[in-house]
């Protein structure tokens, strides 16, 4: 996908996210994020946009020393869901004001203004999915939409670890573990090293699965919620096979 696809889905996908909040009970809780209520929720998502939103418009060359941002929250969470629609239509007026492609600091591997418009894309999808799931619907996601966000999440997680500190744990004497969409084109394969862990983009795979220690297959939308812990790996639809304890331990750490 491009920035200009990445650009379009924000958009989508806020927008889906306030159809099923906005006359929703704000107290309702959401399974996806323990603890958390709809107005968390959504409180979060609107935040986190504007957030990104303030550094595309600075395009930041190092990193920023504090977050504060005018939010501008309502005091009313009833107004939450139209708070986050023009914390979208902000996000969009700022993408098309500058390149995307233009350099500029991000906490991952992309250090292009692009980052923050796909990073704040999966932050939105997956919470809008918590908010469909603790309403009680079904929620779904483009397959090509869902292996983007995978591909993003494996390339960013090795950096990750200043707000997921269990990944520093992400270490091994060269094992793998497989990663493969069942539904169209992905598959991503992770080597833990002694040194750390990351995505192994020339791994010589064939196919057949066998270059790996572990492996994981699953719909593109099961991977990514399985990723972001939405799905437990012993879920309908999810196949594991090899090495059960490395399995385990991936999950136990690669928390985002």
């Amino acid at each position: 996908m491009t920035p200009q696809d990445h650009r379009a889905a924000v958009a989508a996908e806020t927008a889906r996210f306030v159809a099923a909040v906005q006359h929703a009970d704000p107290a309702l809780p959401v399974p996806g994020c323990p603890g958390w209520t709809l107005a968390d929720l959504v409180r979060h998502a609107g935040s986190v946009q504007r957030w990104f939103t303030v550094l595309l418009r600075q395009r930041i060359q190092e990193p920023p020393r504090s977050r504060d941002v005018d939010l501008r929250l309502p005091e009313q969470a009833e107004q939450y869901p139209a708070w986050l629609a023009e914390a979208a239509g902000e996000a969009a007026a700022v993408f098309a004001e500058g390149d995307l492609d233009a350099p500029m600091w991000a906490w991952g591997a992309d250090q292009h203004a692009r980052f923050w418009v796909r990073r704040m894309l999966f932050e939105t999808l997956v919470h809008r999915v918590d908010a469909e799931t603790a309403l009680g619907l079904a929620p779904e996601i483009d397959p090509a939409l869902a292996a983007d966000g995978v591909a993003e999440f494996l390339t960013n997680l090795p950096f990750a670890a200043f707000f997921a500190p269990g990944t520093a744990q992400l270490r091994g004497e060269d094992r793998t573990i497989r990663f493969t969409s069942t539904d169209g084109e992905g598959d991503w394969l992770i080597r833990l090293r002694p040194d750390g862990f990351g995505l192994d983009a020339s791994d010589g795979f064939d196919g057949s699965g066998a270059t790996a220690d572990a492996t994981v297959r699953a719909g593109a939308a099961e991977l990514l919620l399985l990723l972001y812990g939405r799905l437990d790996r012993t879920a309908a639809g999810i196949e594991l096979a090899g090495d059960e304890e490395l399995l385990a331990h991936w999950f136990a750490h690669s928390a985002f």
